[in-house]
């Protein structure tokens, strides 16, 4: 027995090498792919593609589009892959310097992560003042409806646009995503976002993304910014804006 087989084919465990070979041919396609096109591809029986795809749907590994004739790729790989370590490094990173933001800015702020069709809060940060608005730890945030989630979404790549649609599997919400596709190139261009909430009158929430080295967005910086009288003065929206524009260098992957 050679050292090859000593490693990788003395083990072998069939079903499980099915499912991964499902799973690494449907990463290499953006739009996903039919069941007999998944049959052709991989050269085994109708039967045996069904049974580990329906297993794969069902641990939400893989989506159907909303027809039912295709599959792609969920999130679920994605937030495994950066739940932990990841995620709990990047959160130990930038607690204290959500804390320095909040302090000096007298503003609050929070950290979103993408998870499926959403993002979630993952850390925040208030001021020592009387009066604050928050959004709290662990809070899921509408990808179209939220500054955070819109600006996740203006700094998706291709692929997790494409990951993020298979795992909506409705055609209401990708016709909404249609309609902020304007919006979505302007924050891109832009670098940032700012712009009333969508869930508080007269506040406005100020966005900037945490990038990976290819430019995709592992993260968002969200400032629910909150005038105060002139009478008791805080950081303007400009101010606020260049801050976590350095805050999210700081965290973001060289």
């Amino acid at each position: 027995m050679s050292d090859t087989e000593t490693g990788s084919e003395r083990y072998r465990a069939p079903a499980l090498d099915k499912g991964l070979d499902i799973l690494e041919l449907l990463s290499e396609q953006s739009a996903g792919m039919t069941r007999a096109e998944i049959v052709k591809a991989m050269g085994r029986s109708p039967s045996e593609i069904y049974r580990m795809l329906e297993r794969l749907v069902a641990r939400d590994y893989v989506v159907r589009s909303f027809g039912g004739d295709r599959y792609a790729l969920s999130m679920k790989l994605f937030v495994l892959a950066n739940r932990h370590p990841p995620v709990r490094r990047l959160v130990a990173q930038a607690t204290p310097k959500l804390d320095l933001f909040a302090r000096d800015s007298r503003q609050s702020c929070h950290l979103a992560v993408p998870e499926r069709a959403a993002a979630v809060v993952v850390a925040q940060a208030s001021p020592m003042d009387s009066w604050e608005f928050r959004v709290r730890i662990g809070a899921r945030l509408d990808l179209l409806d939220t500054g955070s989630g819109i600006a996740l979404l203006a700094f998706q790549n291709p692929e997790r646009r494409a990951e993020t649609l298979a795992t909506w599997g409705s055609s209401t919400q990708t016709a909404r995503l249609h309609e902020v596709e304007e919006e979505l190139e302007r924050v891109r261009s832009a670098g940032y976002r700012i712009a009333e909430s969508g869930q508080l009158l007269g506040v406005q929430d100020i966005s900037v993304p945490v990038l990976a080295p290819d430019g995709d967005a592992i993260a968002v910086l969200t400032c629910p910014y909150l005038g105060r009288p002139a009478s008791d003065p805080c950081a303007s929206i400009s101010e606020v804006l260049d801050r976590l524009k350095v805050l999210a260098g700081e965290l973001s992957l060289a």
